[in-house]
């Protein structure tokens, strides 16, 4: 099949419209990515001691909490987020106001190609 050429613009838009449906006031994309193994993978795309670097900012370090826990924690801040920046996806807040990671601008137009295949089944080319 022809790949379809789309601004990067075009691919977030329509990324965003597909994966608000797997979320809801209680799962961050974070969690849906982490839960169901795509996208970016959410919390799962880093091992235990990046996590831990990562999110030590916002969630301090503990020496109890197993990494679910943190990671139920980790949902929450991102859910506050959302609500903060009055937008619906996690990626969108941390686009605006980067944390453990940059939000969409955490990927290439490459990625976010593939993201368009693998979530939205289309082949796509993004280009500025």
């Amino acid at each position: 099949m022809n790949p379809v050429v789309w601004t990067r613009k075009e691919a977030i838009e329509s990324l965003r419209q597909s994966l608000l449906r797997f979320c809801d006031e209680e799962h961050s994309m974070c969690e849906v990515a982490a839960e169901r193994g795509i996208f970016c993978r959410g919390f799962r795309r880093w091992h235990e001691a990046e996590f831990h670097k990562k999110w030590k900012a916002v969630l301090g370090q503990s020496t109890h909490l197993t990494r679910a826990q943190m990671e139920r924690l980790a949902n929450i801040w991102q859910l506050s987020e959302q609500i903060r920046c009055r937008v619906g996806l996690a990626c969108d807040a941390q686009t605006i106001s980067p944390g453990a990671c940059r939000g969409w601008n955490e990927f290439s137009n490459e990625a976010l190609g593939r993201f368009c295949d693998e979530i939205l089944g289309r082949n796509v080319v993004v280009a500025e």
